[in-house]
């Protein structure tokens, strides 16, 4: 039976607001107040959009670079930008560079825990900061492609193209993790200490772009974002995308769920929301800043955005023995509320919760880009079609 709605607007008639200067815009989490005092029906008569905001590191993230031609021309076969392999199974001067890869002299783990200073995040954050970056490139040779290697300095302003492309973003709520082995454990969720002597999250709550629209109403193919301090888009569902998590009453996933495939222009993003990171003892990284306005089309949008940290749970993970033998069975239910007090108590013991997540730099993308649309700079994006739910 066809759901029907009291309130019903198009994008169209958003985009014209924004774009006269009438546009209602609020953060996500200013929209908790509003549906909590007003109700759904008159938060969504009142309110345009919402806008939402994640800072965090996102492994599955990188950048698709030419380089250019030279003369002679080179046909790349293997590719490194300051010592860190770049993949070039492309084309002759195109590769990709992973924020997870690290530089090729790097020992890894052999003492551990390894640092990890330096890798494909790293670049990518150097060459937004107008850095020189270092690429060498070798080749096999062909009539058409003589050149069999290539030296020189590439920078960001020199390079013909450079696309952000990051295949799973986003994450839809994410794991809280203890270690429950006796010895301190180093992992993409952080340093986790013994016996369960702290517990690490990662996860904006409340600001999160997917926990405000849970079953992808308005996000899909097209959607416009706020990505890496410039504009991105939607091009297709994450990797790891699973809408068919177990969820809330108010629909929100108790486990890690959907994921975005997010894309935009390098060149018009900043090293403050594309910054390298490493984890002692696990690897390289890329923080990533992302945002989604989330248009308010009927009351059940403005229900969806009157979510708060109370209303979101997680599941609580041993990483020390059950996630990496793949059995993420969970051990206790926590509110991000509750994570983000500073404790929790799990088994009996108070514990100190420690975000991957950054809350200040969420609240300034929601921020921000509530700013682009009250200023009519940033028109939404219509998916072509939304995420699987």
């Amino acid at each position: 039976m066809k759901t029907i709605h009291k309130i019903n607007k198009t994008y169209s008639e958003i985009n014209r607001k924004i774009q006269a200067g009438e546009v209602v815009v609020v953060t996500a989490e200013e929209m908790i107040d509003i549906v909590a005092s007003e109700g759904a029906v008159e938060a969504a008569r009142r309110v345009d959009v919402v806008t939402t905001g994640t800072f965090a590191p996102m492994c599955s993230s990188g950048a698709f670079i030419n380089f250019g031609h030279s003369a002679p021309t080179i046909k790349a076969s293997k590719v490194w930008m300051n010592n860190v392999p770049a993949y070039a199974g492309l084309a002759a001067v195109d590769c990709y560079i992973g924020a997870t890869e690290p530089c090729e002299d790097d020992p890894l783990n052999k003492v551990h825990p390894g640092e990890f200073g330096y890798g494909g995040g790293h670049v990518i954050e150097d060459l937004l900061a107008g850095k020189k970056v270092f690429l060498k490139a070798t080749a096999y040779g062909t009539c058409c492609y003589p050149r069999r290697s290539l030296e020189k300095e590439i920078s960001l302003k020199t390079l013909p193209q450079a696309t952000l492309c990051n295949p799973r973003n986003g994450y839809q709520n994410y794991n809280c993790a203890v270690n429950l082995t006796k010895k301190t454990i180093y992992t993409y969720m952080g340093a986790l200490k013994p016996m369960a002597a702290n517990a690490n999250y990662c996860s904006a709550g409340q600001l999160s772009p997917l926990l405000n629209d849970p079953y992808y109403r308005t996000i899909g193919l097209g959607t416009r974002i706020f990505l890496g301090g410039g504009v991105g888009y939607v091009t297709w569902q994450g990797t790891q995308h699973k809408p068919e998590a177990k969820r809330s009453p108010k629909g929100v996933p108790l486990t890690p769920a959907g994921t975005l495939w997010v894309m935009g222009d390098l060149k018009q993003m900043s090293p403050r929301w594309l910054v390298g990171v490493s984890f002692q003892g696990y690897g390289c990284s890329l923080a990533v800043g992302l945002g989604i306005p989330i248009p308010i089309l009927n009351e059940e949008m403005a229900g969806f955005t009157g979510i708060s940290d109370e209303d979101i749970f997680t599941q609580i993970i041993d990483y020390g023995v059950d996630y990496p033998n793949g059995e993420s069975k969970s051990l206790g239910q926590v509110s991000y509320a509750e994570l983000k007090s500073g404790s929790i108590t799990f088994r009996g013991q108070t514990i100190p919760t420690v975000p991957l997540s950054s809350t200040v730099r969420a609240r300034e993308i929601a921020e921000t880009l509530k700013e682009w649309i009250a200023k009519g700079n940033f028109l939404l994006g219509e998916p072509q079609f939304t995420l699987p739910s």
